[in-house]
């Protein structure tokens, strides 16, 4: 299948490299290169450097804009992956896939909707938890449910460590979509 993907940070990695495994990535979606550390040195995204391993074709923009969807079309994707991109996917780029788009959430929808899911959950209470795949509509975090699963959390995890572990668990389950 040929797949567009979008995303930016750590987490997303996992989900690039195994699809990579089973599917033609013909392009990368990622944000554009930002000052890190003391030195606020600018240094590309975890996506962008995984993909630039991978020798894929890579797109580093702010946002998701008309030009963009414009080369995004140019690639025919039957489906596009968005984990962690950090920008909403526009109405005309939602239509350019044969088989729309899919996202990999941190928490369990519709409960858990919007920015930061996963520590609000956590702040919540919950002992629990959740990477959820949904069909991506203009609405945010808003289409139908795909698939979801459920993963206990320990007693101390921080939200980062969940985080990390829920990263390599959500790349599982979006095999299996």
């Amino acid at each position: 299948m040929r797949i567009v993907f979008a995303g930016t940070p750590d987490v997303a990695v996992p989900s690039l490299t195994q699809l990579a495994r089973g599917h033609d990535i013909v392009g990368v979606v990622t944000r554009p290169d930002a000052a890190q550390g003391r030195k606020r040195e600018m240094l590309p995204s975890a996506v962008a450097r995984r993909a630039h391993e991978l020798g894929l074709v890579t797109f580093k923009r702010a946002r998701f804009d008309t030009s963009l969807s414009a080369e995004i079309a140019d690639l025919q994707p039957d489906l596009g992956v968005v984990v962690a991109f950090g920008g909403m996917i526009p109405r005309v780029a939602l239509d350019i896939p044969r088989l729309g788009w899919i996202n990999l959430h941190f928490s369990k929808l519709p409960e858990w909707r919007g920015a930061s899911p996963l520590q609000h959950e956590i702040m919540a209470g919950s002992s629990v938890a959740h990477v959820t795949i949904f069909r991506l509509v203009e609405e945010l975090d808003a289409g139908d449910v795909l698939a979801s699963k459920a993963s206990p959390l320990g007693a101390h995890e921080t939200a980062g460590n969940a985080l990390n572990r829920l990263g390599d668990e959500g790349a599982n389950l979006l095999s299996t979509v």
